[in-house]
């Protein structure tokens, strides 16, 4: 099994000494230094430039260099792509972004990591899990994501967060570790709810994008809770 292949599997694999991979980033590094020496006005070689280091991109995308990521060939991003300058990327697994992402300043996307035992570390062995954003998502500026994460559509993160476990869409979320601290659902039918009634009113959206399937309000005499499949969702406005 070659280190790459092991490195798809997600097991430890030999990151700093193999030919192969050394290759790989190396090829990155070249393009990454034309690119980050481009004029601001050559946006058409910049965006030429993106497309042959990124492994999928959509026609509107835009990072301002400077811009560093690890091979390039693993990272995806769909239609109208915006991150500000100081995009890491560290690529050894796949970083799917969806569309309409908008990155801030100094973001950090990490799917790399090491051994906790330093002799397994000394030997150049790391591992890397995918990271996958969803479609309009806005992430602040120094935030940095860890491997294996998956952060759902219409999500905002915070400035200076630390996301280390995955966020449900329609979610604000904040903070090192990042956590849920808003709900952001803009669309639910809530005119059919009457607050003066007790009883449950039940959502009927099917949108797969928008989880209303299984959801309903109950309503008291004190307020109300919403609730998905019979759990509490926490955090939630409306």
């Amino acid at each position: 099994m070659t280190e790459k292949e092991k490195c798809r599997l997600g097991l430890l694999y030999d990151a700093n000494y193999d030919p192969e991979i050394l290759a790989d980033r190396e090829r990155a590094k070249e393009l990454l230094y034309d690119y980050n020496r481009l004029r601001p006005s050559e946006q058409i070689r910049r965006t030429e430039l993106l497309k042959k280091l990124l492994g999928k991109t959509g026609e509107n995308l835009i990072i301002e260099p400077p811009f560093a990521c690890d091979y390039g060939y693993n990272i995806e991003v769909g239609e109208n792509f915006y991150a500000n300058v100081n995009l890491v990327i560290l690529d050894g697994a796949k970083v799917c972004i969806g569309d309409n992402a908008f990155i801030a300043p100094n973001v950090g996307i990490y799917t790399a990591g090491h051994p906790l035992g330093a002799s397994d570390r000394n030997k150049g062995l790391e591992y890397a899990y995918p990271i996958t954003i969803g479609n309009n998502v806005w992430i602040g500026a120094g935030a940095i994501i860890l491997p294996g994460v998956t952060i759902g559509n219409n999500v905002v993160i915070g400035a200076g967060s630390v996301v280390t476990k995955n966020i449900p869409a329609y979610s604000l979320a904040v903070g090192n570790p990042c956590r849920v601290i808003r709900n952001l659902h803009q669309d639910w039918p809530i005119n059919r709810f009457d607050s003066s009634r007790h009883g449950i009113y039940r959502i009927d959206g099917t949108d797969d994008n928008r989880p209303f399937k299984g959801t309903c309000i109950v309503a008291y005499t004190y307020g109300f809770e919403v609730r998905h499949n019979g759990e509490i969702l926490p955090n939630f406005f409306v």
